[in-house]
């Protein structure tokens, strides 16, 4: 998926147990994309945008974010039996980008999807 950096909406279903693995890439509107170098990046998963605490958190510190480059990727990773402890449901994240310099970019954000688990 390529995004812009103007707080892009990008909806992410997932199923408990599965492992969640997307792969963005930051473009500017000529499809260039930006070089990550120096970054860092975080994610946070809340059941409502006033929630005080988050479910989920990806971040370039807990590895769960890993960050392309001059490719301008963001991997998001995040293990099956975390997913697994998600409770089936709707909720709310955005993923924010900070760079070396320290200015702050919330790249995409929406509706984070739980479904629950069948095949166990």
């Amino acid at each position: 998926m390529s995004c812009c950096g103007s707080s892009d909406v990008y909806n992410i279903t997932i199923t408990q147990g599965d492992t969640l693995s997307r792969v963005l890439t930051w473009t500017n509107n000529a499809k260039v994309p930006h070089n990550l170098t120096g970054y860092t990046a975080r994610m946070q998963v809340r059941e409502t945008v006033t929630s005080q605490d988050f479910l989920l958190e990806l971040t370039t510190e807990n590895s769960r974010i890993a960050l392309g480059g001059a490719l301008g990727t963001i991997t998001l990773s995040v293990a099956s039996n975390i997913t697994a402890q998600l409770l089936p449901g709707q909720y709310v994240y955005d993923l924010e980008l900070v760079s070396g310099g320290g200015q702050k970019t919330t790249l995409v954000g929406g509706n984070f999807k739980v479904k629950a688990q069948v095949t166990r």
